[in-house]
């Protein structure tokens, strides 16, 4: 989510039953790894952001707490640079590890559904250690570095200049590197334009998408890969959002990044002073794409449902619906009915050749014919 200068801080201190303290977690809609933690003695819900050089916490949190004010600053971010401030950091403890001292960047935390959080914990803090996540349990564990608990396929890790933990995988018969291993990014993958430009495997169709960060929404081109090699091990299929020339990526010095939407498939180790990413498949997973049929990307509030982008070549594109409309009814009843528990809107990715009679709040209704076309 946010690259920032390197910064002088106080080692983390890892407690000797640290093994034995699992953090249970909510991988909430948008895949973020969502758990509660102590900070300055209170309570707080923290996301696990391996993505961030500095540990991040919300203005409003900060207040609260009083956090001694240091600096001003920018700082790159998804979406955009945003304004942050360096402050103080409070005593911060999670699992078995803590900290006290050091430094923390504050900034204003995206105010969407799903992404609301007080702390951003940054590999700052993660670094020193093995971070073993299992994600099929929703549990993640801090460990001594070194430590290996389960096997399974390895990556190469190692930390940049800034402190952000790096890999590397092959698209295209391309090695591609450095690679930003961001636990703090939702989606599987995201390249720069340079990266693309040398890796595209012939044949793939390309749409677009919306994506979320610090900085704001950011809309990207988006396809479906066959898959990548990670780990000396073909993925299977996975997403991929490439960024425009001077995104994050870019600023951050990477080729690009792995996200949540990757990780989730594989119960994960994560220890760069040992130069090593353990990754173990979970049998249960899926290593399909869900794809988009109709090409609407849409956010339910107050019983209906809000078009927030329209996907470049799609259904949706074709029967002229924009960002910003409001959709009432789905085949003559209300969307409300459409909704499941996950946020998943089922006709949206529905069969091909289905056709979805849409209509808005004043009744105009337009139809759309679902089809793949990406």
């Amino acid at each position: 989510m946010l690259a920032f200068l390197a910064l002088a801080i106080q080692e983390p201190v890892l407690a000797p039953d640290s093994e034995a303290r699992w953090v249970p977690f909510e991988l909430t809609a948008s895949n973020q790894i969502r758990f509660t933690m102590q900070a300055g003695g209170r309570e707080a819900m923290a996301v696990l952001d391996t993505g961030i050089s500095t540990t991040v916490v919300s203005r409003s949190f900060a207040d609260g707490l009083r956090l001694k004010h240091i600096q001003s600053g920018r700082a790159a971010a998804i979406g955009g640079a945003i304004p942050v401030d360096l402050a103080e950091a409070p005593r911060l403890a999670l699992g078995g590890l803590s900290r006290v001292g050091g430094r923390v960047i504050v900034t204003e935390m995206p105010a969407l559904a799903g992404l609301a959080a007080d702390i951003y914990v940054g590999s700052d803090l993660l670094g020193c250690c093995a971070l073993d996540i299992d994600y099929a349990a929703r549990r993640f564990r801090i460990l001594q570095s070194g430590r290996m608990p389960f096997t399974g396929d390895t990556a190469p890790l190692a930390r940049t200049r800034i402190g952000v933990f790096v890999t590397e995988f092959t698209l295209g018969g391309r090695r591609l590197r450095p690679i930003l291993v961001d636990t703090g990014d939702g989606s599987s993958l995201t390249l720069t334009s340079q990266s693309w430009a040398i890796s595209r495997p012939p044949g793939i169709r390309i749409t677009t998408t919306l994506g979320f960060g610090a900085g704001g929404p950011l809309v990207s081109d988006a396809a479906v890969l066959p898959g990548i090699t990670l780990g000396g091990k073909a993925t299977g299929e996975a997403e991929v959002r490439i960024e425009a020339a001077g995104g994050f990526s870019q600023a951050a010095g990477t080729a690009g990044r792995i996200g949540t939407g990757m990780l989730l498939r594989y119960r994960v180790l994560l220890d760069p002073r040992a130069g090593r990413m353990i990754l173990s498949p979970d049998p249960a997973a899926v290593t399909h794409v869900v794809r988009s049929t109709s090409g609407m990307l849409l956010n339910y509030t107050l019983g209906t449902l809000e078009v927030l982008h329209v996907m470049r070549g799609s259904p949706a594109e074709q029967a002229g619906f924009k960002p910003g409309e409001r959709i009432c009814t789905a085949d003559g009843m209300p969307v409300r009915t459409d909704v499941e528990d996950d946020g998943r809107i089922e006709w949206t990715v529905g069969a091909p050749g289905r056709v979805v009679r849409l209509a808005d709040c004043e009744g105009r209704e337009r139809s759309i014919t679902l089809r793949l076309f990406y």
